[in-house]
C-alpha cells in the first residue's frame, strides 16, 4: 500500500475526478456516504451529534456527514466556521444542502462564536481541517481545538485529526492538535500516522475506501509504502525437492560475550529456523557449554578468548553473515569488529553491539562494504546519527543514513521501517507490542542472516525479515497474550509464520 504526502493525495483526487471521471462535489459525497456508514456502525440515534467544520473540503465532507445523519434520524448540531469570509466551492454546496435539513441547529459562524455544551455522551465530528494543512493552527482554532480536548465528548475525525499535519510535525503545536478516539481516515494511511508519539491523537483508526482512482495509485509515484502479506508472499523462494544442506546457504552468526550467550542462541535459532542450510555461531570460550546444550544443530566456533569476540575470522565460505547481538563494546571487541566488516565478502547485518561500537567510531562507517544492513531500534540509531526530535527526523536520519552508505536500513518500532539505498522507505504492517522484549531484535538479526545465507538479495531479505518476525510475534501475541511473550517465543512461532504466507 503507498503512503502519499499531502500535495499527491491533491494528485489523487484530480486524477480520479478527471479520468473516472466524477465532479468533485459526487467524490465528496461518496466520501461522505463512507464516513456516515461507519459512524452509524458505531452510534445509533439516540447519541446526539455536534459537528464542526473547517472552511475547506474537509468542512464540506464534514457538512455532508451532517446532512446524512439528519436524513438517518440524528439530532445534529453543525458549526461551519467562515472566518475569512471564504469557503471552497463543495463546502458552500453541502452548506447549502444542510441548510435544507431540519438540523437542531446549524450556524454559520463569521465572527464571535459561542461554543456548544460538549457532554460525555456526545459525539464530536471533527472536519475543521484535513490533509492540506501546513502550518500550526493558531488563534481561535487552537482556542477551539483545546475545548474539544477538555470535553468529556467521543471525538471523531474526518481523515486526519486537525492540527496534525499528514508528514512532518517536528515543529508542531501538540496542544493545538484535536485528540481523536477514532480517526476515519479516506484512502490510505497518512506517513504521521505510523509514528508512535501521533498514536494518542489518532485513536482507532478505519481506512476507509472510497474508490479512489486504482490508475491513479498505480501511477503516482511515492517514496513511502506498506509492506502487507500479499506483497511478501510473491517473494518467497521454493525448496528444491532435492535440496540438501550444502545448497541451502552457511550462515555466520558473531555474537555473544560472558554473561550474554543468550543474544547468540536467540540469533543463531532464528536463523536455523529462517531455513539456512547450515548456522555457525563465532562465540567466546566462556559460551560454549550454553550454546552446545541449547542449539545441538548449530556449529559453534570458539573465538580464542575467554569471555569477548576479539579476532576476525575468514568469510569466504560463507553465504551471509550476522554481527553484534551480545557482543560489548570493548576495544578490543571494536577492532576485531572493523578488521571483520572490512574482510568479509558476503552480505552482513550489523545490529545491537556492532552498532554501539560503529556509534563511537564514526569515522568507520565509511569503510563498510555496499549493501550492508543495518537493524537498530531508535535508541541506537541515535548514538550512530545524533539525537531527533520526533519521528519523522528520526526516519529521515536513517533514510540519509542508508544512502549514504548505499545500504539498508531497518528502523524498528511498532512500525519497522525499511529504508531502502535509493531514499524509499517501506513500513512494515506486522508486530504489536508484546514484542517488546529483550532479545527480540536478535531474532530478526537471526532471520534476516538465514534468509541471506538461503539465497534472498538484501532487499527481500530485509522485507521478508520484519514481515516474518513481526507476523511471529502476532501468533505468539494471539496464543500466549502480549504480556507474556518472549523473544524465544518469536522463534518458536516461525514456522507457522512461513506457512502462513505460503498457504
Amino acid at each position: 500500500m503507498k503512503i502519499f504526502t499531502s500535495a499527491q493525495i491533491h494528485e489523487l483526487d484530480k486524477y480520479t475526478i478527471d479520468h473516472e471521471p466524477i465532479k468533485s462535489i459526487d467524490l465528496m459525497e461518496r466520501a461522505a456516504k463512507a464516513i456516515t456508514r461507519a459512524i452509524t456502525a458505531e452510534w445509533n440515534i439516540n447519541t446526539p451529534v455536534v459537528v464542526f467544520a473547517g472552511p475547506g473540503n474537509n468542512g464540506g465532507d464534514a457538512l455532508a456527514v451532517a446532512r446524512m445523519l439528519i436524513e438517518q434520524g440524528y439530532t445534529v448540531q453543525a458549526f461551519l466556521f467562515n472566518i475569512s469570509g471564504h469557503i471552497s466551492e463543495d463546502c458552500a454546496i453541502n452548506k447549502a444542502r444542510l441548510s435544507e435539513k431540519k438540523a437542531k441547529s446549524f450556524v454559520e459562524v463569521t465572527q464571535e462564536f459561542d461554543p456548544p455544551q460538549l457532554e460525555e455522551k456526545m459525539l464530536v465530528i471533527d472536519g475543521l481541517f484535513g490533509s492540506g494543512l501546513n502550518k500550526p493552527l493558531a488563534g481561535g482554532f487552537a482556542s477551539l481545538v483545546k475545548y474539544i480536548n477538555a470535553s468529556p465528548s467521543t471525538v471523531v475525525s474526518i481523515d486526519v485529526p486537525s492540527g496534525l499535519m499528514t508528514e512532518d510535525n517536528s515543529y508542531n503545536i501538540r496542544a493545538n492538535i484535536i485528540r481523536a478516539d477514532m480517526t476515519l481516515t479516506l484512502g490510505q494511511k497518512k506517513l504521521s500516522f505510523l509514528f508512535p508519539e501521533n498514536q494518542q491523537l489518532i485513536g482507532r483508526l478505519k481506512v476507509l475506501d472510497i474508490r479512489l482512482s486504482t490508475e491513479g495509485i498505480e501511477r503516482i509515484d511515492t517514496d513511502f509504502s506498506i509492506a502487507e502479506e500479499n506483497d511478501i508472499r510473491p517473494l518467497l523462494l521454493k525448496r528444491n525437492p532435492y535440496a540438501h544442506k550444502g545448497n541451502m546457504g552457511n550462515a555466520l552468526i558473531i555474537a555473544g560475550s560472558y554473561g550474554m550467550a543468550g543474544a547468540s542462541v536467540l540469533a543463531t535459532k532464528a536463523c536455523l529456523r529462517s531455513g539456512a542450510g547450515k548456522v555457525f555461531t563465532h562465540t567466546p570460550k566462556q559460551n560454549s557449554v550454553i550454546l552446545q546444550i541449547s542449539i545441538p544443530e548449530a556449529i559453534i566456533q570458539f573465538d580464542r578468548d575467554e569471555t569477548v569476540f576479539s579476532e576476525a575470522v575468514d568469510t569466504e565460505d560463507f553465504d551471509s553473515m550476522g554481527i553484534g547481538p551480545g557482543l560489548g563494546t570493548s576495544e578490543q571487541t571494536a577492532i576485531a569488529l572493523i578488521t571483520q566488516l572490512r574482510r568479509t565478502q558476503c552480505p552482513v547485518v550489523v545490529d545491537a553491539d556492532a552498532i554501539n561500537i560503529l556509534a563511537n567510531h564514526r569515522a568507520w562507517v565509511q569503510q563498510l562494504p555496499k549493501g550492508i544492513i543495518f537493524t537498530p531500534h531508535p535508541k541506537e540509531l541515535e548514538r550512530l546519527e545524533g539525537p531527533s526530535s520526533d519521528s519523522f527526523e528520526q526516519l529521515t536520519k536513517a533514510r540519509k543514513l542508508a544512502e549514504r552508505v548505499q545500504g539498508y536500513v531497518i528502523l524498528k518500532g511498532h512500525h519497522s521501517a525499511l529504508c531502502l539505498p535509493n531514499g524509499h522507505v517501506i513500513f512494515n504492517s506486522t508486530g504489536n507490542a508484546g514484542m517488546a522484549t529483550a532479545g527480540s531484535g536478535d531474532v530478526l538479526t537471526g532471520i534476516i542472516t538465514g534468509l541471506l545465507a538461503r539465497g534472498y538479495k538484501q532487499e527481500d531479505a530485509c522485507l521478508i525479515g520484519m514481515f516474518i518476525h513481526g507476523l511471529s510475534g502476532d501468533i505468539a501475541a494471539r496464543e500466549l497474550g502480549q504480556e507474556s511473550v518472549i523473544a524465544s517465543d518469536i522463534i518458536h512461532y516461525l514456522p507457522q509464520a512461513f506457512r502462513k504466507i505460503k498457504d
